[in-house]
């Protein structure tokens, strides 16, 4: 067995593992941000319509958030499928 293959597979599953960790936290982010501005622009202007656009802004973070959080328990458990397959070939290939 090539210890070399492996040690670079377990190491590009970690790299995907903080991949995974980093989409979420921009997703989080996206969506505090849209948060923010939905609670704010009603207090700092005075449009008619402030109360509409409020409840768009929360309403996509919301949808920001539940997004990020689907996508990540999505990621999280194919990656731990494929962390399984790690260093387990085909003996077909072995004997070449």
């Amino acid at each position: 067995m090539n210890k070399d293959l492996i040690l670079r597979e377990k190491l590009a599953l970690e790299r995907t593992i903080l991949a995974n960790q980093s989409t979420f936290l921009a997703f989080l982010r996206t969506s505090m941000y849209f948060l923010v501005a939905g609670i704010s622009i009603n207090n700092l202007t005075t449009i008619k319509y402030g109360v509409v656009i409020e409840t768009v802004f929360i309403t996509v973070a919301t949808i920001l958030l539940i997004t990020g959080i689907y996508n990540y328990f999505k990621q999280k458990k194919s990656i731990s499928k494929s962390r399984k397959h790690i260093g387990d070939y085909k003996l077909e290939y072995l004997n070449e």
